[in-house]
C-alpha cells in the first residue's frame, strides 16, 4: 500500500514538473501560426501599402475582383427608382467577386438643381446608396463609391458624363466621406472618366489643380456648350480628408481614365491613393505594349485597379487577354457591368441575364476566369519595388520568421533549469520516504 502511494506521489510530482516546463514554453515562445494570417470575417478593409492594397486587419495582399453596379447614377434623374435585385450581391460573390463599384449622381446626393426627380428625395437616394453598400458588405464585398454623373451649379446632372469635376464636387465628396468615414470597407473614386471635350483639352495640370474651363456638355456633345471651371483632384482629395475619412482614394487618369502616362508625376500628396484605369478596345492604351510600358510603370509605384473594361463584340478575346495581363501585373479588375442584359438593350457589356443570373458571354468568360484564381487575398509578401507590406500589430510584435529570439531562448533555458531542480527535489523526498 505504501509502495503504491509512493509511486502515485512520484508520478504526480513528475506531472507537476512537466506542467512547469509546458507553462514556461507557452509563456516564452512566440508562435506565429498560420491562423494569424487566415482571412478575417466580413469584407476586406483595404489599405495602401507600397504599390499594393492589403487588408488592414491581417496584412494580406488583396487583389480586388468585382463588377460595376449601374443604376443609381441615372435612375434618380429619370423618374424611376433603381432597386437592388434579390440576391444580386450574394450571387456575384458566389462567382468569386469581392468588390462592388457603385456609380453615383452628384445632384441626387446633394439635392441640387431639381434632383432627384419624381419618386425620389435626397434622403431616399442616400438611403438607397446605403442599402446597396450594406448588401455588398453582407456578401463579403468591399464597395467603391464612384462619382459618375455631375453638372455645375444651375445644370442638372443628367444625360451622361461631363469632362471633369465642378464647383459642387468638393461638397459632394465632403458629404459622402462624412457619411462613410467610419466604414473601413469603402473606398472613394473621385471622378469616373476625366476627358477633353470639344475644342478644350483637359491637361494633367488642370486634372490635379483645377482652374481651367471645360464645356458644360455631356460626352460627344461639347462643341457649343458654355464653359464651367474645373475642380481638380487635389481639392477633391482634400475634401475627403477634411471630412475625417482615411480610406484609400481612387483617381482615374485622362482620356476616359485610359491614360495614366503622367499620373505619378501629377498625383496629389496623399499616402492612400490608387490609380483607377479603364481599358476598352480602341482606347489609346489598349494593347500589351502600352500596358507593359505605361500601366506597369504606374503599378510599380501605387496600386492600380482596372475599374472598367468589357467583352468587346468585335474582339471577344480582348476581355480575357486583359485579365490575364492584369493578373501578371498584380492588378485587380471590375468589368462593366453587373446588370440584366435583357433590361439593358442587350448590350454585350453585361455579365448576366434573367432573374436567375444566367451568365452571358461576358459573364461566362469572367466566371470561368475567376474560378482559375485563388482567393483574392495573398500571403503577406514584399511587393516588387521594395515597399513594406503592413502586418497586423499583434504579429509585428513577434519575430516574423516564427523562430525563438535570444530573449525567448533564455527564458526557455531558465524554465528547463527550474523544472529540473524541482524534479530533483521532489524525487529526493520520494526516495527518503521508502
Amino acid at each position: 500500500m505504501e509502495a503504491k502511494h509512493t509511486l502515485s506521489l512520484f508520478v504526480g510530482q513528475r506531472r507537476v514538473a512537466l506542467l512547469v516546463v509546458a507553462w514556461m514554453l507557452s509563456m516564452s515562445i512566440p508562435v506565429e501560426s498560420k491562423a494569424a494570417w487566415t482571412a478575417a470575417t466580413g469584407p476586406v478593409q483595404p489599405k495602401v501599402s507600397g504599390n499594393r492594397l492589403v487588408d488592414a486587419r491581417t496584412g494580406r495582399v488583396w487583389t480586388p475582383h468585382g463588377a460595376n453596379w449601374p443604376g443609381l447614377e441615372y435612375s434618380c434623374v429619370q423618374g424611376w427608382v433603381a432597386t437592388l435585385p434579390p440576391a444580386s450581391m450574394s450571387t456575384a460573390a458566389s462567382w468569386g467577386m469581392d468588390v462592388a463599384r457603385i456609380p453615383l449622381n452628384q445632384d441626387c446626393w446633394l439635392g441640387e438643381d431639381g434632383a432627384p426627380t419624381a419618386g425620389w428625395t435626397m434622403a431616399s437616394y442616400r438611403a438607397q446608396v446605403k442599402l446597396w453598400t450594406d448588401a455588398a458588405h453582407a456578401a463579403g464585398m468591399v464597395v467603391i463609391l464612384d462619382l459618375h454623373w455631375t453638372a455645375p451649379q444651375g445644370t442638372r446632372a443628367e444625360g451622361g458624363q461631363r469632362p471633369m469635376a465642378d464647383e459642387q464636387s468638393a461638397a459632394f465628396w465632403s458629404s459622402v466621406a462624412s457619411a462613410y468615414k467610419d466604414d473601413p470597407s469603402v473606398m472613394f473614386e473621385l471622378f469616373n472618366e476625366p476627358c477633353s471635350c470639344g475644342q478644350r483639352t483637359l491637361s494633367w495640370d488642370c486634372w490635379k489643380n483645377g482652374g481651367c474651363e471645360m464645356p458644360n456638355g455631356i460626352e460627344g456633345a461639347c462643341s457649343n456648350e458654355p464653359p464651367y471651371t474645373v475642380t481638380g483632384m487635389a481639392d477633391l482629395v482634400a475634401a475627403v480628408r477634411a471630412a475625417g475619412a482615411t480610406q484609400p482614394i481612387l483617381l482615374s487618369g485622362l482620356n476616359y481614365a485610359n491614360d495614366l502616362s503622367q499620373w505619378l508625376a501629377h498625383k496629389p500628396d496623399d499616402a492612400q491613393l490608387v490609380a483607377s484605369w479603364h481599358n476598352y478596345k480602341g482606347q489609346g492604351c489598349s494593347n500589351a505594349n502600352c500596358w507593359n510600358n505605361e500601366i506597369a510603370s504606374v503599378a510599380a509605384g501605387v496600386p492600380v485597379i482596372m475599374t472598367e473594361f468589357g467583352h468587346e463584340p468585335g474582339d471577344v478575346g480582348y476581355f480575357t487577354v486583359a485579365m490575364v495581363w492584369a493578373d501578371s501585373a498584380g492588378i485587380g479588375y471590375l468589368p462593366w457591368a453587373w446588370w440584366d442584359q435583357s433590361n439593358a438593350n442587350n448590350t454585350p457589356y453585361a455579365l448576366y441575364t434573367g432573374n436567375d443570373y444566367a451568365p452571358t458571354d461576358e459573364g461566362n468568360a469572367y466566371k470561368q476566369h475567376l474560378a482559375t484564381l485563388t482567393s483574392g487575398e495573398e500571403e503577406p509578401k514584399e511587393p516588387g519595388n521594395n515597399t513594406e507590406v503592413a502586418q497586423p500589430e499583434e504579429v509585428k510584435k513577434a519575430p516574423s520568421s516564427g523562430c525563438v529570439s535570444a530573449g525567448s531562448a533564455s527564458l526557455v533555458g531558465l524554465g528547463f533549469v527550474l523544472a529540473l531542480v524541482l524534479f530533483a527535489k521532489l524525487r529526493r523526498r520520494t526516495l527518503s520516504r521508502r
